[in-house]
């Protein structure tokens, strides 16, 4: 007897495909770009040596995959995101996926004892930092961009992502400040949106910085942080996420900082660490960083809070 063909209708098959399009947006772009990258090294390590298939893979082809990439010098966490990216690969092709197996659980969980999971962290740029460096910035049209991109970047505590895809339109005025509206972040990609206050300020005055910018780079709508191109031309595009990075690093080293301390992280880090330094509220800091977990912030508190009633205060 003859296996049944199924047919279905092309009414069938485009809500089908358009289906698989949204299953394929479930994930951020860059993570899925990320993905990419990882499970394309996963195919090439697979080549050279002598695999056939690394989709769908074996679980013994995965385990010596993640054992060369510690050997090679990877920190857990890279090899954390190899395996997630592996597993993706198999699900979104419809294969089981080979991370689940005990030879490759076991694997990771080898791993990540001997190497160890503690994350390096970025020195945070705090507002006693920042003031260092913006003494440094000269008045130029560059240098009231990254003025304005410092403290602003401060002020709301934005991801580099957020700051780069900052518009004109997201932003607005009040007779206390700037309202940011944040229309997509790493923790909001269903695009919910949230609004984060910066207030004009006394000290720092970040409004002000960000109205500088504006008006000597003539920008009135399009992204707010953009590049200069020759002759200080203002480029229509935004900024790269990298660029973020660079620019905190060079006004660190301007600053007499050394600027392998320093991360575009290091901005949003810097407030929530001078935020718990001056005794804030920790629910009105997470008004501001949007963290969903108290828990995420202990980290930065016990920074803040290091030499405060040091139990060795009375006698050190």
């Amino acid at each position: 007897m003859s296996a049944e063909i199924v047919l279905y209708s092309p009414a069938f098959e485009e809500a089908l495909a358009g289906a698989k399009a949204f299953a394929g947006a479930s994930k951020a772009d860059r993570t899925i770009q990320v993905y990419r990258g990882a499970f394309d090294a996963f195919r090439a390590w697979c080549g050279t040596a002598g695999i056939a298939k690394p989709l769908p893979a074996t679980a013994e082809a995965t385990a010596a995959y993640l054992s060369h990439l510690a050997a090679s010098g990877r920190k857990a966490s890279t090899i954390d995101l190899h395996v997630a990216a592996i597993a993706c690969a198999h699900r979104a092709a419809g294969y089981e996926t080979p991370t689940s197996c005990e030879i490759v659980r076991t694997t990771v969980k080898g791993i990540r004892r001997r190497l160890g999971t503690k994350a390096t962290r970025k020195a945070p740029a705090t507002a006693d930092a920042l003031k260092r460096m913006l003494r440094k910035i000269p008045d130029t049209l560059v240098g009231k961009r990254d003025r304005a991109l410092l403290l602003i970047g401060f002020a709301a505590a934005l991801r580099r992502s957020e700051l780069v895809a900052l518009h004109v339109e997201d932003l607005e005025r009040t007779d206390e400040g700037v309202l940011v509206h944040i229309t997509r972040s790493k923790t909001d990609q269903e695009g919910a949106g949230h609004v984060v206050a910066v207030p004009a300020g006394s000290r720092l005055r970040p409004v002000q910085a960000l109205d500088a910018w504006l008006d000597a780079a003539a920008i009135t709508e399009g992204p707010v942080f953009r590049p200069l191109g020759k002759g200080g031309r203002v480029i229509a595009a935004a900024l790269a996420t990298g660029s973020v990075a660079q620019i905190v690093k060079d006004r660190a080293a301007a600053a007499g900082l050394d600027p392998k301390l320093f991360s575009g992280h290091s901005l949003r880090a810097g407030f929530v660490t001078s935020a718990l330094e001056a005794g804030a509220d920790l629910l009105k800091v997470m008004d501001v960083t949007r963290h969903r977990e108290v828990g995420t912030l202990k980290v930065y508190d016990r920074r803040a809070q290091a030499f405060r009633n040091h139990a060795g205060k009375g006698f050190l």
